[in-house]
């Protein structure tokens, strides 16, 4: 049974970034068929070429990671969503796609999917843990099901954070070893459930195709002979 995996993010110097692609590695290894998209970015010239390390991330991914569209929310069983916090908020090129997803919305085909979040921050704490529950928000009014790590795995206990996967960028750093492996426990316990879900609602299928069958059968019977 073949997984589906959106990891749709935004990141302006590259840390997000290299979770986002860790955890496409982690689910392609797994046999999950994903798709690595990234937002729009929203941000002026001006303002990106104010720092060389954000200038040097928007020019090295835009010919190598496509740009997100609803339908990649659509096509997915499980969505990744991954953005810097911003004043203890998603980021704006994130929040921005999201908003674009009401048509989405309003056909109930955002539900029913396994969601979690990735963030950084410059600073130590720095608002992670507020930009995944704000994140997590949409997520609810979507009807989608929140898979977030909890502490059920040892490298939780290390990174620290139940809601999802962060680290502090200090202005630019990457992650580590630390947070790769915090990041692939999340991909991996996504996909379990996921999993889980399909299989249920595959069972669910058969049994309800087969109980319509019995009731055909029964419906034959009654029928008097010579009829």
């Amino acid at each position: 049974m073949t997984v589906k995996v959106a990891v749709i993010y935004y990141s302006a110097t590259g840390g997000v970034h290299a979770l986002a692609d860790k955890a496409a590695e982690v689910a392609r290894a797994a046999g999950a068929d994903v798709r690595l998209r990234r937002a729009s970015e929203l941000a002026p010239d001006t303002a990106i070429d104010s720092n060389p390390a954000w200038r040097a991330h928007a020019d090295g991914t835009a010919s190598q990671v496509e740009i997100a569209t609803p339908d990649d929310f659509e096509w997915a069983d499980v969505v990744l969503l991954g953005s810097p916090t911003r004043y203890g908020n998603i980021a704006a090129q994130l929040k921005q796609l999201l908003d674009t997803l009401g048509g989405l919305w309003q056909q109930g085909k955002l539900a029913d999917k396994v969601y979690a979040g990735f963030t950084a921050s410059a600073t130590l704490h720095g608002g992670q843990e507020s930009t995944l529950l704000a994140l997590y928000n949409t997520i609810h009014h979507f009807g989608g099901i929140i898979v977030s790590p909890g502490y059920t795995d040892p490298s939780k206990f290390v990174d620290g954070n139940p809601y999802g996967v962060g680290f502090v960028s200090g202005q630019g750093g990457q992650p580590g070893e630390t947070e790769f492996t915090a990041i692939a426990h999340e991909v991996q316990r996504a996909l379990r459930i996921a999993e889980q879900l399909k299989r249920g609602a595959d069972a669910a299928s058969a049994d309800a195709a087969n109980e319509d069958e019995h009731e055909d059968e029964d419906e034959d019977e009654k029928v008097p002979a010579g009829v």
